[in-house]
């Protein structure tokens, strides 16, 4: 934890604010309409680093990675109120020195418009992009949701095979 101008940063998983993150990027351009279940899951099995003025978290970043050969830096932001302060830097500061994320062979991210930053901490174009694959499915979260990424309910029948009769308020 570290504290500059009255904001504190933190990579605990336990101090993310699940539901403020969920917050932010169900409104954003890459991942309109995540439910929160998925949020949940996705934090649980990243590296995060969040940014908190007042207890509340103001900005967030997480990494994916086997920490040892590879990382993906993704679902970078900062509230628009607390933006021009140095944070998204701030975060790539704590990130690029993470003692679990020394060492990569390749550390990549996407981003539509903030490449000037990302320059700034050894992120270059992709040498090869042509040996690059992806498999994208747009619009994903607007969907309707699968149950099977809602998180478990203690309200219901719970069945033999393992299965849930309808759920519903009780």
């Amino acid at each position: 934890m570290d504290i500059r101008d009255g904001y504190t940063t933190s990579c605990e998983r336990a101090l993310q604010q699940d539901e403020r993150i969920h917050a932010y990027l169900a409104g954003s351009y890459w991942a309109e309409g995540i439910p929160l279940a998925l949020v949940r899951r996705s934090l649980d099995h990243s590296l995060c680093v969040g940014v908190f003025w007042g207890g509340d978290q103001v900005a967030f970043a997480r990494v994916i990675s086997d920490r040892a050969t590879f990382a993906y830096l993704c679902d970078v932001y900062v509230l628009e109120e607390h933006r021009r302060k140095g944070l998204s830097a701030w975060m790539l500061e704590v990130i690029t020195a993470h003692p679990e994320l020394q060492g990569l062979r390749r550390f990549v991210l996407a981003t539509r418009d903030a490449h000037g930053l990302y320059a700034k901490f050894g992120f270059t174009p992709l040498s090869t992009p042509n040996a690059w694959m992806e498999i994208v499915k747009s619009g994903l979260y607007k969907q309707p949701t699968d149950p099977a990424l809602e998180p478990a309910t203690t309200t219901g029948t719970i069945h033999p095979a393992g299965g849930a009769a309808a759920v519903g308020p009780s």
